[in-house]
């Protein structure tokens, strides 16, 4: 695989783990009372906190495979068991579901708070997004390009997840709840389909014997 491909298929697999457009419903509904200037300082907030959790993932998650012993097949086991919990919910369409008006109201004074947890923690830099930065670390290797390419993902993701978040008021209104929660189901049925690619990944490279 390319440079370019490993970077391509780590942004779409990044892209569809964090999912910014089913975390929309949930956002809308939690700045539902909040003017423009306070629905962009969380989104920035948000997003920035979903960039720093990915990089610095990128950055030590190899550190954290040989300070306890984590094979890449064992990541990619556990991984990919996490990711498929994510996908069921998302298929489900139980992600991003409405506050109720007691919740918005509590919302508006914990603003700063909420921005990081729980949006930007875990709906956006959630285990699954976390996993799949470490697993791809881990097939990257000691190749620059790709490490590079690693980074580059985030990147791209990070300022989806802001463009999405950032106009999500008028985009939730064109597509409605029901645009939304299919567009979700579809992105669900895809991640179900890359955690279990990681699952028959990291067992075959155990049953074999592979170098990891």
């Amino acid at each position: 695989m390319s440079a370019l491909e490993f970077t391509l298929a780590a942004t779409a697999s990044l892209f569809v783990v964090v999912d910014p457009i089913g975390t929309l419903p949930f956002f809308v509904a939690l700045t539902h009372d909040f003017d423009d200037h306070d629905r962009q300082t969380m989104v920035e907030r948000a997003v920035s906190v979903l960039g720093g959790v990915l990089v610095a993932f990128a950055i030590f998650g190899r550190y954290l495979f040989a300070a306890f012993g984590f094979t890449l097949f064992s990541i990619e086991i556990a991984g990919g068991i996490l990711l498929f919990f994510t996908a069921y919910d998302m298929f489900r369409g139980e992600m991003g579901q409405k506050l109720p008006p007691a919740t918005r109201q509590e919302a508006i004074q914990r603003r700063d708070e909420l921005a990081v947890a729980p949006l930007g923690i875990p709906l956006l830099a959630g285990p699954g997004s976390i996993a799949t930065v470490m697993v791809y670390v881990g097939n990257a290797g000691t190749d620059v390009l790709s490490l590079l390419g690693i980074f580059l993902a985030v990147g791209i993701v990070t300022v989806s997840a802001w463009l999405i978040l950032r106009y999500g008021q008028g985009l939730f209104r064109r597509l409605g709840r029901v645009g939304i929660t299919a567009i979700t189901r579809i992105l669900g049925l895809l991640l179900a389909a890359l955690a279990v690619q990681f699952i028959v990944n990291g067992i075959l490279g155990i049953v074999l014997g592979l170098p990891h």
